[in-house]
């Protein structure tokens, strides 16, 4: 996970990042502000473990949580759109999965994943499954949002 070269692509086009985090309860936020400086490219993140939580502090329609589930593709990318609606931040990741091990289901195993990035005014998601115990896939979901972001942000044109 290389945070520093996600610092530099957000720097280099003086944006800011806010986070929308359920699964991984702010582990997105506390490996980006681990690097010193992160204040100047790092502008907020949202804990939003609970439905209620992503209604209240990101916008997410309740009725999108009950008919899809808080796990599901249209709840992230609500989750970055409400990311950054409520910051000064241009770009954001969120993250919504089972982290397990209880929870799965057939269709949502455990170790599945949603992701949402808001780029720039530009929504985007996409899906990952796991493997390993509780604290591998939270690992796993940061490091992929850390790199998800990377790739997009930098090839995003700077404006």
């Amino acid at each position: 996970m290389d945070v520093q070269r996600l610092a530099e692509v957000l720097l280099e086009r003086e944006w800011m990042l806010a986070t929308a985090e359920s699964c991984t309860g702010g582990m997105i936020a506390a490996a980006c502000t681990d690097l010193a400086g992160s204040s100047r490219w790092f502008e907020r993140g949202f804990v939003t473990y609970s439905n209620e939580a992503k209604t209240e502090s990101l916008g997410v329609d309740a009725s999108l949580i009950a008919s899809n589930g808080a796990v599901s593709e249209v709840v992230a990318r609500a989750m970055a759109f409400g990311a950054v609606r409520n910051s000064r931040a241009k770009v954001s990741v969120a993250v919504t999965g089972v982290a397990g091990p209880t929870g799965g289901s057939k269709d949502k195993p455990v170790g599945t994943v949603w992701f949402g990035f808001m780029i720039d005014g530009r929504l985007d998601s996409e899906t990952r499954r796991f493997d390993g115990d509780r604290a591998a896939v939270r690992r796993a979901t940061v490091e992929h949002a850390v790199e998800g972001l990377i790739s997009r942000v930098a090839q995003t044109p700077s404006k």
